[in-house]
């Protein structure tokens, strides 16, 4: 709310006073220098009406909101409600009707009573005038607590997140590294119950390629160390081994795994059903 420069011009003695330097009076603006009106104005307290300027006067004077003294409040508040009235003749309305109402109850408590024949007990001509500002305290109060809380499109933004109704699980592929080390762990197998019984043997790779189709009859996942037994000795794991690339290279058998480092499973390829 704009008010002037200093309140106190209003009661000030001297007429035609537009300001000070100084401390010393100022009656004229000086000819050669041009100021606008506005800039003789100051922000003053801003009120969102008359109870907030009655509350505001009462807590600057700390007195107590239950026992007011109407003369000086009143005094003060009809300084404010001046000021106002010479800059903004709409805004005074409502103040006016305060005063009015100030004005009131300080005629009611200067005024002698008269005796009353019951002993009932008076009325305070302040109690109304507490209980509005009362209420209006307590509904300021609670603005400020929920100003204070986060609120939306001031102290954050709602994020979105897109989630894809469905995910399509693409199963790592197997590299011949994964039947390199696969190999190398059934090596390892063998060497434990390898004999030193030296004997010569003819070994077909064709025959080890029926042989493990023969176990991948069913169109079933089998672990790719169950294609091989290790009672055969190193020239037979050799031969098995040899005869599951062949039937992976002619696409006769899938090599597949469910993720990394998963154990490695062999299935009959669908294209092939003839029995061997």
């Amino acid at each position: 709310m704009s008010a002037p420069l200093d309140l106190a011009l209003v009661a000030d003695p001297l007429e035609g006073v537009i300001g000070r330097m100084y401390g010393q009076p100022i009656f004229a603006l000086p000819k050669d220098l041009y100021i606008p009106p506005d800039a003789l104005e100051v922000i003053l307290e801003a009120f969102e009406g008359p109870l907030d300027l009655l509350l505001y006067l009462i807590r600057k004077a700390n007195i107590n909101v239950l026992d007011i003294p109407m003369v000086p409040l009143t005094a003060q508040y009809l300084e404010y409600v001046e000021a106002m009235r010479q800059h903004n003749l709409e805004l005074a309305a409502d103040y006016l009707l305060m005063a009015a109402t100030l004005l009131e109850i300080k005629s009611r408590m200067l005024l002698p009573r008269p005796p009353r024949e019951d002993e009932a007990e008076e009325i305070d001509p302040r109690a109304e005038l507490v209980r509005r500002l009362l209420e209006y305290e307590q509904v300021k109060v609670a603005a400020v607590r929920l100003d204070a809380m986060p609120r939306v499109e001031r102290d954050f933004e709602w994020v979105g997140v897109f989630v894809a109704e469905k995910v399509i699980e693409r199963l790592p592929e197997v590299s011949l590294h994964d039947l390199q080390l696969a190999w190398l762990k059934i090596a390892r197998q063998s060497r434990l119950r390898r004999n030193h019984t030296i004997q010569r043997e003819e070994l077909s790779v064709r025959e080890h390629m029926s042989l493990i189709l023969r176990k991948l009859q069913d169109d079933a996942f089998v672990v790719f160390e169950s294609l091989f037994d290790p009672g055969l000795g190193v020239a037979g794991l050799v031969v098995s081994f040899l005869a599951t690339l062949e039937l992976v290279k002619e696409r006769l058998v899938v090599v597949t795994q469910n993720e990394a480092f998963a154990p490695i499973y062999v299935k009959r390829a669908y294209s092939e059903r003839e029995d061997a």
